[in-house]
């Protein structure tokens, strides 16, 4: 393995699988196993290509130049649809491979879960929009996958990460379900094909969400076996091309352990086609002041599900966070914890009496040191830098992402398997 900044390297082993050397300030891109760590470009705004390049340079550059300026470099890249179509025009494919070239940069992943905007307007439940009972989707995210093709490094596994369905209010009938069977077939039918093709293993990567289709990994599972058993695909491609995107963030509000969640997963047959190492807001405390607190990470883009936890009672959910607050406030909510659905930086708690979820985190990590071969793409995907309130927003995004590198690496080695 290349080592880059000299002076300081760290060799991870994971068990069963060899060693590997990881140099420079504690950051990590190109793993054991040909797997591959990055951070999100979803978190800067992009929505035609020319955007998207511009944040390549005037940040991924940037983050780069701190972690590994002399060696090759992972991006985990964002794609809208409009982006991805005018990145499929062949000269701007054709000056993009030349920059990741001259940058000895290369792309290992997509995310292609926003379809259109996703900073500086109102997403909300707009971000599974369009969703898999639309041909929108499937062109959107087949399109995703023949342009990886086209810049990821020749044999390379490349992923995708998609919308888990749809959001569960936006399904009404039997209809939507069977439509959206049929889409998630014929995707995997064509990533078949391209697999074959290009010879590359590619596969796309469904990531539960609260209140969407399937938010928990029962729902998950069983969404699987409904569409292995509608027989539109032969269920061992079907199992080859689409498993799930883990993002602890996502899980963690659920208020699942990591243990119980992938376990499921994993025990059905189902791929974990990459894992977003994400936190999210945890509360035990609702004084006054704390709702106080709270409100400053209400905000008008992104939507801030909310899980409530009584003791063994089942779990109530608000769309979003201002709902949940306003029902605390009318006596409606007598949760004992809440989990919110709002990305924190992975480096830094937000301060009690807030608390983050990255021990779900460390918990997956300790799977991955038992199970090195369960995935072999991870992404860092803290997107909400734009809307923190105070001190979790104030800092450059680059120092920001710097640190959530330095986090990350660090926290592998924490949990056994660092050396």
């Amino acid at each position: 393995m290349p080592s880059c900044r000299p002076g300081k390297t760290f060799r991870f082993t994971i068990s069963g699988s060899g060693s590997f050397v990881v140099g420079f300030s504690e950051f990590g891109m190109k793993l054991a196993n040909n797997s591959h760590l990055a951070y999100c470009t979803n978190i800067h705004r992009g929505s035609s290509w020319a955007e998207t390049l511009e944040t390549l340079d005037q940040y991924t550059m940037r983050v780069r130049e701190r972690d590994c300026p002399d060696d090759p470099y992972a991006i985990g890249l964002r794609l809208s649809a409009s982006a991805a179509r005018e990145l499929s025009e062949p000269s701007n494919l054709l000056a993009f491979q030349k920059w990741l070239d001259e940058r000895s940069c290369y792309v290992f992943t997509v995310n292609g879960f926003p379809y259109g905007d996703f900073h500086g307007t109102r997403v909300k439940e707009e971000v599974y929009r369009p969703d898999w009972t639309t041909p929108e989707r499937l062109d959107y995210t087949k399109l995703l996958f023949d342009l990886i093709c086209e810049i990821a490094p020749e044999g390379m596994e490349a992923s995708v990460s998609t919308v888990p369905g749809s959001f569960k209010r936006f399904i009404t009938s039997q209809d939507q379900l069977g439509a959206m069977r049929e889409n998630l077939s014929e995707c995997a039918e064509y990533l078949e094909k391209l697999s074959i093709k290009s010879g590359r293993d590619l596969h796309l990567g469904l990531e539960p969400e609260p209140l969407c289709l399937f938010e928990t990994s029962a729902e998950t599972a069983d969404f699987m076996d409904g569409l292995l058993e509608a027989g539109l695909a032969d269920r061992d491609l079907l199992l080859r091309r689409l498993g799930v995107n883990y993002d602890a963030c996502h899980l963690a509000v659920e208020c699942e352990s990591a243990e119980e969640s992938l376990g499921r997963l994993i025990d059905r047959g189902i791929r974990i086609s990459k894992i977003h190492l994400s936190s999210a807001l945890k509360v035990s405390d609702f004084s006054d002041s704390t709702l106080e607190m709270l409100e400053g990470f209400c905000e008008p883009v992104y939507l801030h599900q909310v899980v409530a936890r009584n003791g063994s009672n089942p779990l109530v959910r608000y769309e979003d966070l201002d709902l949940a607050i306003q029902a605390r406030k009318e006596g409606r909510d007598i949760a004992e914890e809440w989990r919110i659905h709002f990305h924190i930086p992975l480096h830094q708690s937000p301060g009690l009496p807030l608390q983050s979820t990255s021990d779900h985190i460390s918990s997956v990590l300790d799977i991955l040191k038992k199970r090195p071969e369960m995935c072999r793409h991870f992404e860092m995907e803290t997107y909400t830098w734009e809307v923190l309130p105070g001190d979790l927003g104030t800092s450059d995004v680059v120092d920001q992402l710097v640190r959530e590198y330095d986090w990350t690496l660090a926290e592998f080695a924490a949990r056994g398997i660092g050396r």
